[in-house]
């Protein structure tokens, strides 16, 4: 069962009882901006603002990217200050011994991670989503021409996902914590092999963008093996407080898992009450992606795989 709600994350988790969710899964947004009415605007007139609107390629229109990039050192101390009050909320409402998965970029890890663990949490280790997108790789604005051997940053082949953990409880052991607040580990893989760091993945399917054309909104395949890893035992509610489209709750509803999703903007929320039942509907192997590649016991494999070229 999932339930969303229309409110700012910040107010709503003030007003929670401590030690509810087992588990914390979010996409929040980095640049603080880029999701207020006015940049949106821009994103949709295709005139950017603090989104790039990347070039057609072969005739296919990609998706806007944040331009994570044009930030200034201050921005980065109004990052920290934001995360560690919002990760002092989020220390709050998790349990102990549960985890907290989030999204993040090369650029802004630092920022967010040191943030997070100033709040209270444990640094568990950094989930890299193996996916070839647009971001970085750019020429030099306005002098594209000029210096079309040059780039202005990598091409990104992965995205970082920060895992942390709240301490468990003072005293209490792993299988302690686990049997009393069902919270601590994390869960293997439905074949046995331990949860891993490193997990191939795709670009999110335009049937999936079809149901919720939000800029951002990740895959089932991927959020799926997320949402089934943090929930160790099958039980507990998932809390996703930047909630977007609501991947993180479909998934976690596809798994039969309970969740909470906080979404501020309103047309988001609304994209999300329609778009959550659809997603978990859809039909997705979590972990088809990471079998292409084992199966082939080869690097080379990997390296066609993320060059599209498998």
């Amino acid at each position: 069962m999932w339930k969303l709600y229309l409110a700012d994350c910040f107010e709503w988790m003030k007003e929670q009882e401590p030690n509810q969710f087992v588990a914390i899964v979010t996409d929040p947004p980095y640049s603080l901006e880029e999701f207020n009415r006015e940049n949106l605007e821009k994103m949709k007139r295709g005139s950017g603002g603090l989104w790039r609107i990347p070039p057609k390629i072969g005739g296919y229109e990609r998706s806007p990217l944040p331009r994570f990039t044009v930030f200034s050192p201050e921005h980065r101390k109004v990052m920290y200050s934001y995360f560690y009050e919002w990760g002092r909320l989020a220390y709050k409402v998790l349990v102990p011994g549960g985890h907290l998965v989030i999204a993040s970029t090369p650029i802004f890890l630092p920022t967010v991670a040191s943030a997070i663990v100033d709040a209270g949490f444990e640094l568990r280790g950094i989930i890299v989503r193996l996916v070839q997108t647009l971001r970085g790789g750019f020429r030099p604005k306005n002098a594209e021409d000029e210096y079309e051997d040059l780039c202005t940053m990598p091409r990104a082949h992965y995205e970082p996902w920060a895992l942390f953990r709240k301490p468990l409880e003072k005293g209490l052991t792993v299988a302690e914590n686990l049997k009393k607040w069902k919270a601590g580990a994390l869960r293997r893989d439905p074949d046995g092999r331990p949860f891993p760091d490193v997990i191939p993945s795709e670009r999110t399917p335009e049937n999936e963008r079809a149901i919720a054309p939000h800029p951002t909104l990740k895959p089932q395949s991927f959020m799926r093996r997320i949402v089934w890893a943090v929930v160790p035992l099958g039980e507990g509610q998932v809390l996703d407080p930047f909630c977007g489209a609501g991947s993180t709750l479909a998934a976690a509803e596809a798994l039969g898992y309970d969740s909470v999703g906080l979404e501020v903007n309103p047309e988001y929320y609304e994209m999300a009450l329609r778009a959550i039942p659809e997603l978990a509907k859809i039909k997705v192997d979590p972990w088809f992606f990471e079998r292409r590649v084992k199966n082939t016991g080869k690097m080379l494999a990997l390296t066609r795989f993320l060059l599209n070229e498998v």
